[in-house]
């Protein structure tokens, strides 16, 4: 693979003052900013100050910063402070403006160091919204109220002999766990209860290919009892015409299916939304590409 050489860039920044206008988005900026994060970018800026600067070219394009233009729109600025980086080739922004994002991606948390800031910050006397620090409050709860790293928690060992045997609904409040075949329409009727229909379901059926090597290492998790790259593709269709159209027949009319497939099959998986759809006449499919 060919490496670009790379100028280097003048170690002294300046931070200058553009207006908002003046600064151009980059149309293949591959990451996204929705409404979420533009609210918590707002409300960053409200409790901080515009305290990040905008990185752009001498021309006016953003190489990092789209989030905070977006933000800085909404709040009706004129103008934004930003970092004129000069002296970058095209291949060179178009790194930074991946490496910028992903990098900061690549940090973790001190879960003790983090959950101890949190609970002193919301323990001073003092005024202060800690959602400003980008957390949501079911996730700061979570964060105060743990007792330890989840991956520290001892998993028992799997009983000799189940508890759920095939053909058993447990009852959990509002909520019901079935234990039985996916193809069995019948079996899915009782678990929703007689008489009642879906209005959405999220469906992961078997994508006929192996477990291990593909969605984890050989050996680390044992292979699915079936559709585990056995299958032909003939086979594999009808599989998911009886696992799909079962779930479609307890649907309503409208209901709304999201399914996971691996892409190696998202042709197949068109074939048979089309086939298992007409015949039931139930539900709409959207079909989801997962590794």
């Amino acid at each position: 693979m060919n490496k670009a050489s790379f100028i280097a860039v003048p170690s002294r920044l300046a931070v200058t003052y553009r207006a908002v206008g003046d600064l151009t988005p980059d149309p293949r900026n591959a990451r996204t900013h929705p409404k979420r994060q533009i609210d918590q970018l707002k409300a960053s800026i409200e409790a901080f100050g515009f305290i990040n600067p905008i990185l752009a070219d001498p021309g006016g394009h953003i190489i990092a910063g789209h989030g905070r233009l977006q933000a800085a729109r909404a709040m009706g600025f004129v103008e934004v402070p930003t970092i004129t980086l000069s002296g970058l080739s095209e291949i060179q922004k178009r790194a930074l403006r991946i490496a910028d994002n992903k990098i900061a991606l690549n940090a973790g948390w001190d879960l003790e160091i983090l959950q101890l800031e949190l609970s002193e910050l919301a323990s001073i006397d003092v005024e202060i919204d800690l959602t400003v620090t980008g957390f949501s409050t079911g996730e700061i709860d979570v964060i105060l109220t743990s007792a330890g790293d989840p991956d520290d928690e001892v998993i028992p060992p799997v009983p000799t002999t189940p508890r759920t045997k095939p053909g058993d609904i447990w009852i959990l409040g509002e909520h019901r766990v079935g234990c039985g075949d996916g193809r069995d329409a019948g079996f899915l009727q009782r678990v929703i209860g007689h008489g009642a229909s879906v209005d959405a379901a999220f469906l992961d059926p078997p994508y006929n290919v192996r477990i291990g090597g593909h969605a984890v290492s050989a050996g680390s998790h044992r292979e699915f009892a079936m559709a585990s790259g056995e299958m032909s593709e003939a086979e594999f269709r009808s599989f998911l015409a009886d696992t799909l159209g079962a779930a479609a027949r307890v649907s309503r009319d409208g209901a709304v299916h999201f399914v996971c497939m691996d892409w190696r099959h998202m042709s197949t998986s068109s074939a048979w939304t089309g086939v298992t759809w007409t015949a039931c006449q139930r539900s709409a499919a959207r079909s989801m590409a997962s590794a």
